[in-house]
Formats: C-alpha cells, sequence, structure tokens
C-alpha cells in the first residue's frame, strides 16, 4: 500500500500513458479512462486487491480478479499493469500498433499477463465476474472478484441478467464497480436511455450499495475498505463511483466528445502542459 501522495503521483502518470497511448496510435478512447483512473490506480496500488505480477496466473488462484467489463477503457487498464509490473512500461508505446499485445479491446490470445478475459462487447463483464466469483466460492478460495462497467454500458439487458443471479445466489465475493460519469459515446447517458435513480435500481436488485466521488482518494479507499467488509455476508457490492469524464484536462472534462477520439499532436501537447509526468514516460 502507498500514501494519498503516491497515488496521486501515479495517477498523474497514468494519464500521461493514456493521452501519449491514445494520440500516438490515433485511436483509442481517452475520456473514460481518464475518469476511472484514480480509483482504478486505487485498487492496484492503494492495497486494495490482492495481486502480484510474480505469481499472476489467468486462473486467478490464491489472488483477487479484475475484469474490465467496458474493455474501450484498455489504455488505463493496460498502463495501470504496465506500472505495476506485469509487462515493460515501454511496451505501451505499441498500444493498437500492428501485432501488438496491447490491442484496442483486451485480449487473451496474447497472453499479456494480467488480463483475466477478452472483453469489449458492452455489457458481458458483469457475468463474467459473476461465474468467476462463483467458482472462487466452490473452491473454497476466500479472495474477491472485482469488475469495471460504465453507466452507459449499464443500459445493457445482460447487466441487469447478472444482477439478479449475482443477488439470487449470494455472490457476495463481487465488487461491482460503476464509472458514473453520465457520458457515452451518443451524448449524456440521461439524454440516451436514462438510468434513472440507479442507486436505488442495484438496491432493488438485492446489491449493497455504496457511492462516494471517484476523484478523492480518501473516500475512494474508505469506499473500497467498506465494500470489503461488507464481502461474505450473503449480498454482492456496487460501488458507484461518481466521476467526470476526461478528468484531468479542461478541454476533455465532462463532456462525451472524447469518448472515443484521439487528441491531435497538438492538442495531445496541450493536455500533457497539464497533467504533472511524475514516474517519467515511457
Amino acid at each position: 500500500m502507498v500514501s494519498i501522495d503516491e497515488l496521486k503521483k501515479i495517477s498523474s502518470q497514468v494519464r500521461r500513458d493514456i493521452i501519449r497511448m491514445v494520440s500516438g496510435a490515433k485511436s483509442g478512447h481517452p475520456g473514460g479512462s481518464m475518469s476511472s483512473t484514480d480509483f482504478l490506480t486505487a485498487l492496484y496500488f492503494g492495497g486494495v486487491m490482492k495481486h502480484d505480477p510474480a505469481t499472476w496466473t489467468r486462473s486467478g488462484k490464491g489472488q483477487d480478479v479484475f475484469i474490465l467489463s467496458a474493455g474501450h477503457l484498455s489504455p488505463v487498464y493496460y498502463s495501470l499493469l504496465a506500472r505495476a509490473g506485469y509487462f515493460p512500461v515501454a511496451e505501451l508505446a505499441t498500444f493498437r500498433k500492428f501485432g501488438t499485445r496491447l490491442q484496442g479491446h483486451p485480449s487473451t490470445e496474447t497472453n499479456l499477463p494480467g488480463v483475466f478475459q477478452p472483453s469489449g462487447s458492452l455489457g458481458q463483464g458483469l457475468s463474467v465476474a459473476a461465474g468467476t466469483a462463483l467458482g472462487k466460492k466452490l473452491d473454497k478460495d476466500e479472495n474477491l472478484v472485482y469488475v469495471l462497467m460504465g453507466d452507459g454500458e449499464s443500459e445493457e439487458g445482460q447487466i441487469w441478467e447478472a444482477a439478479m443471479f449475482c443477488s439470487h445466489q449470494k455472490i457476495d465475493n463481487l465488487i461491482a464497480i460503476t464509472d458514473w460519469n453520465m457520458q457515452q459515446i451518443d451524448g449524456n447517458v440521461d439524454n440516451i436511455a436514462g438510468l434513472g435513480n440507479l442507486e436505488g435500481k442495484w438496491k432493488s436488485f438485492g446489491w449493497e450499495v455504496l457511492t462516494c466521488n471517484g476523484h478523492d482518494f480518501n473516500e475512494i479507499l474508505t469506499a473500497f475498505a467498506e465494500a470489503k467488509g461488507l464481502a461474505g455476508k450473503g449480498k454482492p457490492i456496487m460501488i458507484l463511483m461518481h466521476s467526470d469524464m476526461g478528468h484531468g484536462v479542461d478541454f476533455m472534462a465532462g463532456t462525451n466528445e472524447w469518448h472515443g477520439k484521439a487528441p491531435s499532436p497538438e492538442l495531445a501537447e496541450k493536455a500533457l502542459a497539464q497533467i504533472e509526468e511524475t514516474l517519467g514516460d515511457y
């Protein structure tokens, strides 16, 4: 576990990685990657998730498991895995390049360490996480399963089928996270299909529900600690992370414009000027 000051430094560098990766590839999804950077940094570096790149296997035995349901958020995922030591940081420069292990959406075909499940078709990750968590219970493995979904993704029907299954089966070793930035590719989430009272919905499906500011490390760590304290008590857990799409760059923040668009080299430099280099660029 590292200090909050260190977490801030890591998240700053991760945001720089995201901008450089997407700009260098001329494609990718910076907006949601940057809105989820802080709480995923806390998950991987804040002493929340039990993981070790030196002993990692795709079976997940003996460690916690993280499933990225919103696979288009691969830039933040790859940066965190590299910075945590799963593969060389220099490999981030190959993002979306021909033959790379760092494909636009995570793949297991390339045998990239740290990736448990390929993802990209939205709405499927919670089902995968439910099966993984149920498998751990059957194996008497006391470790946890984490899964990250988007709020736009939560318009998918499969999410709610899985939500019912998790509650009915009392899958209480599962901690789900929603990046609640209120933006999706076509605009504001409320204007597309509308999630309504998202907290109330999850509670009505039989889940324990926590909410917090997804950019405040004190709140994030408190929420994760509370969620882990609720594990094993008969209900799956959801953390709704209030976040800001494109957080950290003024012209990207709070808009869906950068959901899936790469900044030009000039705009990338403008963005990087707002984000401190703390660990060294790749």
